[in-house]
């Protein structure tokens, strides 16, 4: 149980709760007492009212209804508390999983880009739910009745020995085996709830790659190649969920079987102690009803620790992703108002995935309040310079300043609260447009929403729609062309109105006429706002301050449009060849 150690704060955290689930579940056990010691005394009294010649039926039959009054009432007693202590201790499962959920959305939110790369949703997903949900089990259920079995078996057992010492040792002969019989079964278990776990991930991987990329797969006809991919897995995961449960099939009925060893011990050695006159026939009774008292708790001792062996496995892949260290470190802070000066100084990044240096050795300026152009081949480290700006990567070498502080002096919160970002591929959530939009500023008017639509082009196609703002897209904002996508995303920058704006090709999949609006749109928005606008058209670069052309990481060109075009080189040969394309 090393791996679930890592929920002991969690413990700590609901303790008074687990204590009082604790102290009902004793209460509970010792009311459940009642019945089986009453029924052994009413044995008693009933034979010796029978052996007796001068007995008082009247007596007897009063006290046997005394006792069932007891016996009624006590059970009615051990259930409510039975009640509580499952209100109880439930319920702080639900708590800690809601705390541990919680916890590895967040962590996951802190964990870096590369994290993403390195990882497949579908795992991300499976570890936050189903692995999640197995831990819960070990919390709740599992954690339940460990205490009720204890406190059973330490009531009972205790009682049983202080009523006939000889009688309880011979009944708990069985319990040793027993113990070795779960050690051996729960190791096996474990390992192969951990394969299980594994296995569902790959599938659920499988399948959220599937569903993302349905229009690819119908467009090449794949659907009968991935339907056998699938089912190959589910064929594989059926084979190792068999195995597991296998193994499980065993505990319940070698439970069963040692009890039923102690029922038969009980009997043929509590019947010749009665023989022998050292019992009387009412505790032979009592021990009985103990014994199978105790039959639920020690069947259920195998099903707990089949929950403790796949909450184990499921915690310990949990903790694989919560160990991981977050590359990008919070800075302490810069206290005083972000004016938008950028500079990069000898910075130099690589992809540790590809072994690709993305940037090399970049010296830039980029003045507050002026717009900057980068262009370039792909895979010249366009994107990653802008990546580079808002943190979502920290360069290998090198170090980049705003307003003269280095970057990671500031606070992730500070620096990226005052940056619009339109990355290369936008993405909009399952939510309506407007609440898409609202990403940029939650507390926007409809006004400035609209005014902010009607900056990126798009307001006319929402208000086309046949719910307008309140439209809901589909995944990824599938229901979207990829202009209006683009659109969006512009929109929800602007709303946000930031110091920084960082566009990433933003405008490749809308017409040269909508470019030309947003364009001139953009032009008066980002007076005094730190701009670079990423593009492979020359068009939506042309009214820079300043234009910089990168090639394998490096910054070949510099300079405005008007200067770039009169000298040989890449800029000017792209310019030409652009000039031709509109032509024709």
């Amino acid at each position: 149980m090393k791996e679930l150690q890592y929920l002991n704060k969690y413990f700590i955290t609901y303790r008074t709760q687990l204590i009082l689930g604790f102290l009902i579940t004793v209460i509970a056990r010792i009311f459940s007492l009642f019945a089986p010691r009453l029924i052994g005394n009413s044995l008693t009294a009933v034979e010796t009212f029978l052996s007796s010649e001068n007995a008082d039926f009247e007596a007897i039959k009063l006290l046997l209804l005394y006792n069932i009054l007891i016996i009624v009432g006590t059970t009615l007693i051990s259930g409510f508390f039975t009640f509580l202590m499952r209100q109880t201790i439930i319920n702080v499962s639900r708590y800690i999983e809601y705390d541990l959920k919680n916890e590895i959305f967040w962590h996951y939110q802190k964990l870096s880009q590369r994290f993403y790369k390195n990882n497949r949703t579908g795992d991300l997903m499976n570890r936050i739910s189903e692995d999640v949900g197995k831990v819960r089990m070990y919390v709740g259920p599992a954690f339940m009745y460990s205490i009720n079995t204890i406190a059973l078996f330490v009531i009972v057992i205790g009682y049983m020995i202080s009523i006939a010492p000889k009688l309880t040792l011979y009944t708990l002969i069985p319990l040793p085996l027993l113990s070795f019989i779960i050690y051996k079964l729960s190791t096996i278990i474990h390992d192969k709830s951990t394969t299980v776990q594994e296995m569902l991930s790959k599938m659920s991987s499988f399948a959220q790659e599937n569903f993302s990329g349905i229009t690819v797969i119908k467009s090449y006809n794949l659907q009968t190649t991935m339907q056998k991919e699938f089912d190959n897995l589910s064929e594989e995961s059926y084979i190792k969920n068999m195995d597991l449960v296998k193994v499980q099939a065993w505990f319940f009925p070698l439970m069963i079987l040692l009890i039923g060893f102690s029922n038969i011990i009980v009997i043929f050695v509590g019947g010749n102690q009665y023989i022998e006159g050292e019992i009387e026939i009412g505790v032979l009774a009592e021990f009985i009803i103990y014994v199978n008292m105790l039959t639920w708790p020690v069947a259920v001792v195998g099903w707990i620790t089949n929950i403790i062996q796949q909450a184990e496995a499921s915690q310990k892949r949990i903790n694989e992703f919560l160990k991981e260290v977050p590359e990008i470190k919070d800075g302490k802070g810069v206290f005083k108002p972000l004016i938008g000066t950028i500079e990069f100084k000898e910075v130099t990044f690589k992809y540790e995935e590809t072994g690709i240096t993305a940037l090399s050795d970049v010296n830039l300026i980029l003045k507050a309040g002026s717009t900057t152009g980068i262009i370039g081949n792909i895979g010249s480290g366009k994107s990653t310079l802008l990546d580079l700006i808002p943190r979502l990567y920290d360069p290998d070498k090198g170090i980049i300043k705003i307003d003269g502080n280095n970057l990671k002096n500031f606070t992730l919160e500070q620096i990226r609260e005052a940056i619009g970002y339109v990355p290369q591929n936008a993405f909009l959530f399952s939510e309506s447009i407007d609440d898409n939009l609202r990403f940029g500023k939650s507390k926007a008017t409809q006004e400035e929403i609209q005014e902010a639509t009607k900056g990126a082009s798009v307001h006319t196609n929402i208000q086309a729609f046949k719910n307008g703002y309140k439209t809901l897209l589909g995944e990824r904002g599938v229901t979207l062309s990829g202009g209006q996508i683009q659109r969006i995303s512009i929109a929800r920058a602007l709303l946000k109105n930031p110091k920084i704006l960082l566009l990433d090709d933003c405008l490749s999949a809308v017409d040269t006429d909508t470019e030309e609006e947003i364009l001139k749109y953009l032009k008066k928005f980002t007076k005094n706002k730190t701009t670079l606008i990423v593009s492979h058209r020359i068009s939506s670069l042309k009214h820079a301050d300043q234009i910089v052309v990168l090639e394998n990481g490096k910054i070949i060109q510099q300079g405005k449009h008007i200067d770039l075009i009169g000298v040989e080189g890449y800029y000017k040969a792209l310019y030409e060849k652009q000039q031709r394309d509109d032509v024709k």
